[in-house]
């Protein structure tokens, strides 16, 4: 490879007719791609030190699949020469092709050897890119959507270890976090850099969001925990890189091209005349820092279309009103904007989510009693018992914020009973985080099926002792003591219950719309005759989501 591309290409967004390619260069450069027998272009910007461009590729054709190449200053970069994978391509929106998704959370950057595979089992996503690389296009995914957990920050790889020694001049022990711009940009470099990886994400356009570990363990899970990480002495500098760099890696490729146009910092790039290129440092850090303060000063959500399916993607992290008594996973100006995208008159209707909506039963309801506890509805002393259980335990997901679950319980029961138009086939809370994955489903009898599914860990296992005590507190422990607790809150608007038990492998989902429903599968990386670096794809499970006898789909 040319040593003038760190990383990428990045194929993120893509629509009908355009296309966006991103890519870090060593220095400042123009950067150029070729598709269609024509060329666009983008020069770069920079942030502490790093070079990025993005080239946004416009007047393609609806359906079309174009092979392209990449170049800097003229040199042409990607793919590289003698690549064993197929040449990489922008491949258009379809509106009349059947929607396809491949999706999970939870990736750590080890290496593909025995020794990791023993502490962190095969890389889904690895065994994913190779068998891509084997199938027809015809049949590969629209998207792939990464939710949460893309990197490990606050627990990285022995080699992102080393490089934090040498970035620091630190021979002994340390505190094992990433603290700042650069040792972000290294760790994003070391989870996109293999062979296959970077071919997979060179021609699979992709959608991310982030979930705690992107920034650090239980973020923003109350405003004790806030509070305690802002004494930590380096926590400015770990929380503004992070989120910058998480705007330069991630949510910059999520935008389509009218929402780069209305985004702030991407109107300071393209309005920058030069001469050389914008350091964007400063900008981009002002409005993050700003965004951690105050969750409305900058959405992270977005939301796709694809045909007759929406997908819309939620910050569950960032977004959050932390303040007892007022707790919510949204805030006001994110809440309604979700309201106002939850509609019907579509086939399918995905809410991708880093943090389940939907926990097994059992689990919910302590978590809810939990938060009306930690809120002090019995009490100050009581409240501060509630919000150490909290914290020692993790109760942090949407039942954790009850008035927002409850909330989007009933946006979700309105359009799947045609009281928002009329009512898709499906439903489907598309999750990830907590290293098991599940199916459960609401009970109530609607026009749409209403689900959960959940796809956790793409490479992160849970230790086998910890298995024990997940499973046990998602059923047995959690199903008793959730009905005791549930007698004191208020009930949720529907019931719902398992569809597929928990299971620990680490996996990669795909869903597909098909005349028979919404076609859901699990796939995991499995090693043959000792081949560590080549893992194959094995199913773990699959499941066909067959609509309601009376669908959306009949009345259309």
């Amino acid at each position: 490879m040319d040593s003038s591309l760190v990383l990428g290409p990045l194929l993120r967004y893509v629509d009908e007719t355009t296309a966006s390619v991103w890519v870090e260069t060593r220095e400042t450069a123009r950067v150029r791609v070729n598709a269609a027998g024509r060329t666009w272009e983008a020069v770069t910007f920079s942030v502490h030190g790093h070079h990025y461009a993005l080239v946004e590729v416009e007047g393609l054709e609806p359906g079309s699949t174009s092979p392209y190449t990449v170049e800097i200053d003229g040199q042409r970069v990607w793919p590289e020469e003698k690549s064993p994978f197929p040449a990489p391509t922008i491949r258009t929106l379809d509106p009349e092709r059947p929607f396809r998704l491949a999706y999970g959370s939870c990736r750590t950057s080890e290496a593909n050897d025995l020794a990791a595979h023993k502490t962190h089992g095969v890389d889904s996503l690895l065994a994913f890119a190779l068998s891509l690389a084997a199938r027809d296009e015809a049949v590969r995914p629209d998207l792939i959507a990464f939710l949460g957990d893309q990197v490990y920050a606050d627990i990285p790889s022995n080699e992102m270890l080393q490089l934090i020694r040498d970035d620091r001049g630190i021979d002994t022990k340390l505190d094992a976090e990433l603290r700042n711009y650069e040792e972000y940009s290294q760790i994003y470099r070391l989870a996109w850099s293999g062979t296959a990886i970077r071919w997979l994400l060179s021609t699979l356009p992709s959608a991310m969001i982030f979930d705690d570990h992107d920034i650090r363990d239980d973020w923003n899970s109350s405003l004790l925990w806030k509070k305690k990480v802002a004494k930590i002495p380096w926590w400015r500098d770990r929380i503004v890189s992070g989120l910058a760099s998480y705007w330069v890696y991630q949510h910059l490729g999520n935008l389509s091209p009218d929402e780069r146009a209305a985004d702030e910092i991407w109107q300071a790039i393209r309005s920058h005349q030069g001469p050389g290129e914008l350091e964007l440092s400063p900008i981009v850090e002002a409005v993050v820092e700003e965004a951690d303060q105050d969750p409305e000063r900058y959405r992270w959500s977005f939301c796709r279309d694809f045909g007759d399916t929406r997908l819309i993607v939620l910050d569950s992290r960032a977004a959050r009103v932390l303040q007892p008594g007022q707790r919510s996973m949204l805030d006001r100006k994110e809440l309604r904007w979700l309201d106002e995208l939850m509609q019907g008159d579509r086939r399918h209707l995905l809410v991708a989510t880093s943090l389940p909506f939907l926990l097994p039963r059992g689990l919910h309801h302590i978590e809810d009693w939990n938060a009306v506890l930690a809120d002090g509805r019995w009490g100050e002393r009581l409240a501060a018992v509630g919000e150490w259980i909290r914290q020692a335990i993790d109760l942090e997901h949407w039942a954790a914020f009850p008035d927002s679950f409850r909330a989007v319980a009933t946006m979700a029961t309105e359009v799947a009973t045609g009281q928002r138009g009329v009512a898709p086939e499906t439903v489907t809370f598309l999750s990830g985080d907590v290293h098991f994955s599940y199916i459960e489903e609401v009970d109530e009898p609607m026009q749409s099926r209403v689900l959960q599914a959940v796809c956790s860990p793409i490479r992160n296992p849970l230790r086998p002792a910890l298995r024990w005590v997940a499973a046990l507190m998602s059923t047995r422990v959690a199903g008793p003591l959730g009905g005791v607790l549930a007698r004191f809150v208020p009930h949720p608007p529907f019931h719902w219950s398992t569809l597929k038990k928990p299971w620990f492998d680490n996996n990669l989902a795909s869903l597909e719309v098909t005349e028979e429903g919404l076609k859901l599968r699990w796939d995991t990386g499995v090693v043959s005759d000792g081949n560590h670096g080549v893992p194959t794809l094995k199913e773990v499970t699959s499941i066909t989501i067959a609509p309601r006898a009376a669908t959306a789909r009949e009345k259309r």
